[in-house]
């Protein structure tokens, strides 16, 4: 069955700019400008309250369709979130024997991952634009992967971990990689 119309709304913070124009929005912030494109999705978008409030509607929507109000919603929280703290990624070596060395790369866009398994193979990792990073200088062997964007930012850890993926070996017992530690924003509050 189909509902009328359903529709969910949320506030915009102080200091965030929500501009909306044919299902494309852009957030500004004090971290920059971030765009994401809705026109996949079947739904309404509208500022009200002079722009403190984004609205979303869904008119004759299935189940489906109303699930992506709430998904749409969560998209928008992200931009907000990325233009005002920003997304931070923690990524730890771990490895039995042969240990793990990476060079990051001028600019800190790329890193080069070598002794995985004791192979002399250099695996090169291009960093998504946006994302930038370093090494932390109090943790041993742990990269921090910062950016605005989390789409970005998660998927350049997620191809840092798949650079480093044991090939015909029993996975269960060859644990060695670089996987994600830890999730947060860089301005913490």
């Amino acid at each position: 069955m189909k509902t009328i119309i359903a529709s969910e709304s949320m506030d915009i913070p102080e200091g965030v700019k929500v501009q909306i124009k044919a299902k494309i929005i852009k957030v500004t912030g004090p971290r920059g400008t971030l765009t994401r494109n809705f026109k996949h999705l079947n739904l309404d978008f509208q500022l009200t309250e002079k722009g403190r409030k984004l609205k979303v509607d869904a008119w004759f929507g299935s189940r489906k369709t109303m699930a992506a109000i709430r998904t749409a919603l969560s998209h928008v929280q992200n931009l907000i979130t990325g233009v005002t703290k920003g997304f931070k990624y923690k990524m730890r070596f771990v490895y039995a024997h042969f240990p793990i060395n990476a060079s990051i790369g001028n600019n800190s866009t790329n890193i080069e991952i070598r002794n995985f398994l004791g192979e002399k193979k250099v695996r090169k990792v291009d960093l998504l634009e946006g994302v930038t990073i370093t090494r932390s200088e109090k943790v041993k062997d742990e990269l921090i992967l910062e950016g605005s964007d989390i789409e970005l930012v998660s998927r350049s850890a997620a191809l840092i971990n798949q650079k480093c993926h044991v090939k015909n070996k029993d996975i269960r017992k060859f644990l060695d990689g670089i996987y994600v530690s830890e999730k947060g924003n860089i301005a913490e509050e």
